[in-house]
């Protein structure tokens, strides 16, 4: 069992973390939470004081505790560096929520630090268990759309006023949204050979920070794929749009974990995280007849929690990490040109 640490006590560790951590309570226990307000959710502070976790609000109470294995980090993104660096420093391994880092050096940096010191650190990237994503990864594999030529991956709200005129990169909406589809588009396909960038400022236009994107990456063998996401969108795109040499996939809806937890269903409860059939994706194909074909097809379960499953595979049973360091940067490489020029413009990745 791996006794962790959360640096963070908001919305995103109690929604995305804690709850599949407790449903996997023969690898895990919750030993520490450092935050800088830590009686802003007193019921979720009762509930882990029960199992003997300590709140407190020095991140030393995490360096100074010999018997802390992991420690998660949920701090503010332009927080990230400064945290991880000083708990890989004292020896601590380290998952750290997105976006990681500002840019690709910072990565690298912490990357080189945690080697140094045989080290675990890696990126929460939990959209690799979305429910549509895994399903998208079955039809690739299946081959049913043949060789895939395009694929659109949006990520769409209605947020109209809830502008953020000025800050850190890495508050935008491109490093925010980014860097998850830039991550699920890396983990399929690898790195691109050049990406197309057109990064707006919508619903405030005295705002110096993006809020809406969109980014084409081209690949061999004619592939693009197309990351996009809007926070003024109130009739959505499709989630995923794939187009191939012999059929076509598409998906409308999000994953349900996401609808789920926010509702306050949590992993465990009945039916948690499961599509409706009328949410499935529909794939429209030609078999080796030329016979045109229609199914639709049912949604794999996603899980976050199969992030911790996969750390601790890692840390006790010395497997891959599930997040490369190669793709680490390969993502921090590509958010980082998306914001190093005027926009739109085109980078070409010499790899």
């Amino acid at each position: 069992m791996l006794n962790i640490a959360y640096v963070g006590f908001g919305k995103s560790t109690n929604r995305y973390h804690i709850p599949y951590v407790r449903q996997r309570p023969d690898k895990f226990h919750i030993g520490r939470v450092v935050a800088p307000h830590i009686n802003k959710r007193p019921n979720d502070r009762l509930a882990l004081e029960k199992t003997g976790t300590v709140f407190s609000t020095d991140i030393q109470d995490i360096i100074a505790d010999k018997t802390v294995d992991l420690v998660i980090v949920v701090t503010p993104a332009p927080t990230h560096f400064t945290v991880v660096r000083q708990l890989l420093m004292a020896g601590k391994n380290v998952l750290v929520d997105k976006p990681v880092v500002a840019t690709a050096q910072e990565a690298t940096e912490l990357i080189a630090l945690a080697n140094k010191n045989g080290l675990f650190f890696m990126p929460f990237q939990n959209r690799r268990f979305d429910s549509d994503f895994l399903t998208l990864k079955h039809v690739l594999n299946t081959g049913y759309v043949g060789r895939p030529i395009e694929l659109e991956l949006h990520m769409d709200h209605y947020r109209p006023n809830d502008a953020k005129l000025t800050g850190s990169a890495m508050e935008t909406t491109w490093f925010d949204h980014g860097a998850h589809l830039v991550d699920q588009i890396v983990s399929l396909f690898g790195a691109p050979q050049a990406v197309a960038y057109d990064l707006r400022a919508t619903r405030d236009l005295s705002a110096t920070l993006s809020d809406q994107f969109e980014a084409n990456l081209f690949y061999d063998d004619a592939f693009k794929a197309t990351i996009q996401s809007s926070e003024t969108t109130v009739t959505h795109y499709p989630k995923w749009i794939l187009h191939g040499t012999k059929g076509s996939y598409v998906k409308h809806n999000i994953d349900q974990q996401e609808y789920d937890l926010k509702a306050g269903i949590m992993p465990g409860d009945v039916g948690f995280g499961q599509d409706a059939p009328q949410d499935y994706g529909k794939v429209t194909y030609y078999n080796q007849n030329n016979d045109r074909l229609e199914k639709f097809v049912p949604s794999i379960l996603g899980d976050y929690g199969s992030v911790y499953d996969s750390v601790f595979e890692t840390i006790v049973n010395k497997r891959p990490k599930l997040v490369s360091d190669e793709q680490l940067l390969t993502t921090m490489q590509i958010l980082e040109a998306g914001i190093a020029d005027v926009n739109p413009h085109i980078v070409n990745f010499n790899h």
